[in-house]
């Protein structure tokens, strides 16, 4: 069974006197051990699948299971707790407490997750690079350091599913190229993992690429050349 299975997925925001799809008709699943590329311009209905997906949004119709929940059937105070079992998060903003510590931001992710992964903070953010920076606040780390503990914070869970939203957005390329690398290893982990961007330089390192286009996927497939290794990505 897929980690992640959508079908006939549609999402329509109801201003009052337009009604605009954001998605129309999506079909889309992701095995364990994906590392799946979500590619499309601005307004394409991107960060609204990924929201579908780690049940903070809900869709007009269709069905969506994610780790084996049905998360349609699934009541609102359900919800919270598959979300903390089943997905983790990295956002292209960080979303770290800035009142918090790097040890700090990454142990709360474990005391709000009911499935860890054994580990301490210190072990995470040593396994992303971080090992000396742990009591460093946010304010104190680069915008590379930042994503790391974002990322050491979605890795201190056992969650079966890890959700990318433009991760490397804000980062040079030397760093992105390194968060890459994090996310390439958990799925080499058997994570189901999806990276929603605009970069399609990204795209080339996926097992496979999909284009959205007004709320549609217009293809799903293998990279168009093949998957490379990461060491041949440049933007």
């Amino acid at each position: 069974m897929p980690l992640i299975e959508l079908n006939s997925i549609s999402k329509i925001y109801d201003t009052g006197t337009l009604k605009v799809a954001a998605l129309d008709g999506i079909d889309f699943s992701v095995e364990k051990g994906e590392f799946v590329v979500v590619l499309g311009p601005s307004g394409c209905g991107k960060t609204t699948l990924l929201n579908i997906i780690g049940a903070l949004d809900t869709p007009t119709s269709g069905k969506v299971q994610v780790a084996g929940y049905d998360l349609i059937s699934s009541k609102r105070s359900e919800l919270a707790k598959i979300r903390r079992s089943t997905v983790s998060f990295v956002f292209q903003s960080f979303n770290l407490f800035p009142g918090l510590t790097a040890g700090e931001n990454v142990q709360f992710g474990i005391d709000v997750s009911d499935n860890r992964s054994g580990k301490l903070s210190e072990q995470v953010l040593s396994d992303v690079g971080l090992g000396d920076r742990g009591s460093h606040f946010p304010h104190e780390l680069s915008g590379g350091e930042q994503q790391r503990v974002a990322i050491a914070r979605a890795l201190a869970t056992a969650n079966p599913v890890l959700l990318a939203d433009e991760p490397t957005g804000e980062l040079d390329f030397a760093t992105g190229k390194q968060i890459l690398r994090l996310l390439l290893n958990q799925a080499e982990m058997d994570r189901a993992v999806l990276v929603v961007t605009h970069n399609r330089e990204i795209a080339r390192i996926a097992d496979r690429v999909v284009q959205l286009s007004s709320g549609r996927i217009v293809s799903d497939g293998t990279p168009p050349d093949g998957k490379v290794d990461l060491e041949e990505l440049h933007w």
